[in-house]
C-alpha cells in the first residue's frame, strides 16, 4: 500500500512538473519587434535592460524624469546601431502617464511589454524620515506602476498578448532598517503586483514580479541619505560592492528578461536575497530579531538630521574608496554618475 501511495505521489510531482515545463515553453517569448516601455530607462537598472532588448531587435521606449540623461542613453544606443524614443515623464503624475501612453500609441500603435522600473531610495534611520518620504516613496513605487498599468494594460488585454514586468525588492518582502520608506513602498508594490496577475492571465497578460537583492547599478550615487549621511552612504555603498552580497546590474538584467520572457509569476535575485525569503517565510519572528539587531549597528540619528543629500555629495575616506570599486565602475557605466 505504502508503495502505491509512493509511486502515485512521485507520478503526481512528474505529471506537474512536466505540465508547468510544457506551460513554460509555450509562454516563450521573442522581444524581435516588440515595443518594451521602461521606466527609469535613462540610467542604471533601467539601461541594462534597454542595452539587452537593443540587441535582440525590440523596440524601445524610454521614460525618465531628466531630459539630458535620457539624451544621453538614446545616444548611446545610436552610437551601437540601435534606436529608441524617449519621452520626459514623471510617473508619479498620472496625467503625465497618460499622455505619455498616448504619444506612444501614436508612435508604435501597440505596446507589448511595460518594465516598472523607476525607483527612489532614502536611506536613513526611522526618526529621519518625513512623511513625504513615505509619500514620495509609494507615489514613485506603487501609484507610478499602477498609473502606467491602467494607461498600457488595456491595450495588451485587448490583443490577448503582453508582459509586465514590476520591479520591486527583497525589501518588499523582508522590511530593511534603514529603509523604512522604500520598504513600505516595495511591500504595497509587490502585493499589486501579485494580484495583477491573477487577474490579468485569463488574458494571456503575464506578469513576473522581480524581488532583486543587492545589484552594482551604480544607484547608490544619486540615493538620498539622511542624518549622518557620510556613514549612511558608507555602509550603503560598501554592501552594495561585496561581490557575494551583490550581483552584477547586467547579470540581473539578463535574469529578468529571461523571467519575463517565460512569464514567471516572480524572480528572486541573488542568493543572499533567497535565503533571506525564504527564512522569512518559515521563521518571521527571528528574521525580525536578527534585522533588529542589526539596526543597532547601524548610524544613530544625528548630523544633518531630516535633511537629505546624494550619495555623490556623501562622500568619505571610505567611500569611493578601494572598498567600492565594483560600485563605482557600474555608475559610471550605467549612465548613474
Amino acid at each position: 500500500m505504502k508503495a502505491l501511495i509512493h509511486r502515485g505521489l512521485v507520478g503526481g510531482l512528474f505529471a506537474v512538473g512536466l505540465m508547468t515545463a510544457c506551460s513554460r515553453m509555450m509562454r516563450q517569448y521573442s522581444f524581435k519587434d516588440k515595443v518594451v516601455v521602461i521606466s527609469g530607462g535613462s540610467r542604471g537598472l533601467g539601461l541594462l535592460m534597454a542595452r539587452r532588448l537593443a540587441k535582440e531587435g525590440a523596440k524601445l521606449f524610454l521614460i525618465a524624469r531628466d531630459q539630458q540623461e535620457l539624451e544621453k542613453a538614446q545616444s548611446e544606443l545610436e552610437k551601437a546601431g540601435y534606436t529608441a524614443a524617449i519621452r520626459v515623464c514623471d510617473v508619479t503624475s498620472q496625467s503625465e502617464v497618460d499622455d505619455t501612453a498616448a504619444f506612444a500609441m501614436e508612435h508604435f500603435g501597440s505596446v507589448d511589454v511595460l518594465i516598472n522600473n523607476a525607483g527612489v531610495i532614502q536611506v536613513g534611520p526611522m526618526d529621519s524620515m518625513t512623511t513625504t518620504d513615505y509619500e514620495n516613496a509609494l507615489k514613485t513605487h506603487f501609484w507610478g506602476p499602477l498609473y502606467m498599468t491602467m494607461a498600457f494594460s488595456p491595450g495588451m488585454r485587448q490583443r490577448k498578448s503582453g508582459r509586465i514586468v514590476n520591479i520591486s525588492s527583497i525589501g518588499g518582502k523582508v522590511a530593511v532598517p534603514h529603509l523604512l520608506p522604500y520598504a513600505v513602498s516595495k511591500f504595497a508594490l509587490l502585493g499589486y503586483s501579485e494580484g495583477l496577475r491573477m487577474e490579468l492571465i485569463r488574458d494571456k497578460v503575464y506578469v513576473t514580479s522581480v524581488c532583486p537583492g543587492l545589484m552594482r547599478t551604480g544607484s547608490h550615487i544619486n540615493a538620498q541619505f539622511k542624518s549622518q549621511n557620510e556613514k549612511e552612504f558608507a555602509w550603503f555603498s560598501i554592501s552594495d560592492s561585496i561581490p557575494f552580497l551583490s550581483v552584477d546590474g547586467d547579470s540581473a538584467a539578463k535574469q529578468i528578461l529571461e523571467a519575463c520572457r517565460r512569464g514567471d509569476p516572480e524572480l528572486i535575485i541573488t542568493l543572499p536575497a533567497q535565503i533571506l525569503s525564504k527564512l522569512n517565510g518559515i521563521f518571521p519572528g527571528a528574521v525580525t530579531d536578527i534585522m533588529g539587531q542589526v539596526s543597532k549597528v547601524l548610524p544613530a540619528y544625528g548630523g544633518i538630521g531630516k535633511e537629505q543629500v546624494s550619495g555623490k555629495e556623501s562622500t568619505s575616506a571610505l567611500s569611493p574608496s578601494v572598498l567600492t570599486t565594483l560600485s563605482d565602475a557600474a555608475s559610471v557605466k550605467n549612465n548613474e554618475v
